[in-house]
């Protein structure tokens, strides 16, 4: 995956995100399922961010920056803020 791959799937998420966010102003609030989107949303997004994160690092270390690998979900949530 590249660098625009990844802020292709960033854009496409937070367009999504965005989303739910107005129809849950709109007066009717979020559905079950779309509260559980917002969250994996949020998770997804924190795994692309961690992504490019680490090819930045490699590229900067004068590494291959295509050897980073996304990690998983349970990593990437425990990183303290």
């Amino acid at each position: 995956m590249t660098d625009p791959d990844i802020f292709g799937t960033i854009n496409a998420l937070s367009a999504e995100e965005e989303g739910l966010y107005a129809r849950a102003g709109d007066g009717e609030g979020l559905t079950n399922a779309d509260v559980e989107r917002l969250e994996a949303i949020k998770v997804e997004l924190d795994r692309c961010y961690d992504l490019l994160h680490q090819r930045s690092a490699r590229r900067a270390a004068g590494l291959d920056p295509t050897a980073a690998r996304a990690r998983s979900a349970e990593v990437v949530e425990r990183y303290e803020q």
